[in-house]
């Protein structure tokens, strides 16, 4: 059995749909966030970074941290969803790392400013506009004349859905880039992510935070 720390944001979402695609039995420890539940030491103890999410693979006796090597760590497991092939493996975490290092920052950047700031630095709000842009733009060149990011749809793609996920409910179109919107809508149908998305909670509701924009 594994334990799933999570909430209902990106990076929580990722693992609670590779859960769901690879099957495996789990159960969820919601931590509240909004209340600080993440510094508690109990938690401090699983990440002492104080972030979400956390596995606790009981079975192996192992505690994972960082999203993305929790899913690295889940499709060893399971031997599934991560290409075996030497060459399309480091491809594989290059993306990884491109997804950790720079879609996640700035598009959690760009929501900070634009959205939840309680005051919007016109530099800064522009700075991560464009810079979300241009890694839009980045993913959009990735994906031409692919259906996944990857030969075959794997935990990089479920690593960046996350995050667009999100984005797009904070109300950052992909509009503009057809090659994101498909792939975006090709993953959006799987069951498996459907589901994925409401563990243990869904995305808040941006709505007043985008009326302020």
């Amino acid at each position: 059995m594994i334990t799933l720390y999570a909430h209902g944001s990106p990076n929580p979402h990722k693992i609670s749909i590779a859960l769901e695609e690879f099957g495996l039995p789990y159960k969820t420890e919601i931590v509240d966030v909004w209340n600080g539940d993440q510094f508690k030491p109990a938690f401090v103890a699983l990440n002492p970074n104080s972030k979400v999410p956390v596995i606790v693979d009981y079975e192996a006796g192992q505690t994972i941290y960082e999203s993305n090597a929790i899913l690295l760590y889940l499709a060893e497991k399971t031997g599934k969803l991560f290409p075996k092939d030497s060459h399309e493996r480091w491809k594989g975490i290059q993306l990884l790392f491109f997804q950790a290092a720079s879609i996640g920052p700035m598009f959690g950047q760009r929501a900070h400013f634009s959205l939840f700031a309680t005051e919007k630095p016109t530099y800064a709000v522009e700075r991560y506009i464009k810079e979300g842009e241009r890694l839009t733009t980045v993913m959009e060149n990735m994906l031409a004349n692919r259906k996944y990011f990857l030969d075959e749809y794997s935990i990089v793609d479920i690593a960046h859905f996350g995050w667009l996920w999100c984005s797009t409910h904070q109300g950052f179109t992909i509009d503009a880039y057809p090659n994101v919107k498909a792939w975006f809508d090709r993953i959006a149908a799987r069951p498996a992510v459907q589901k994925g998305v409401t563990v243990p909670l869904p995305l808040p509701d941006f709505t007043p935070f985008k009326s302020q924009k």
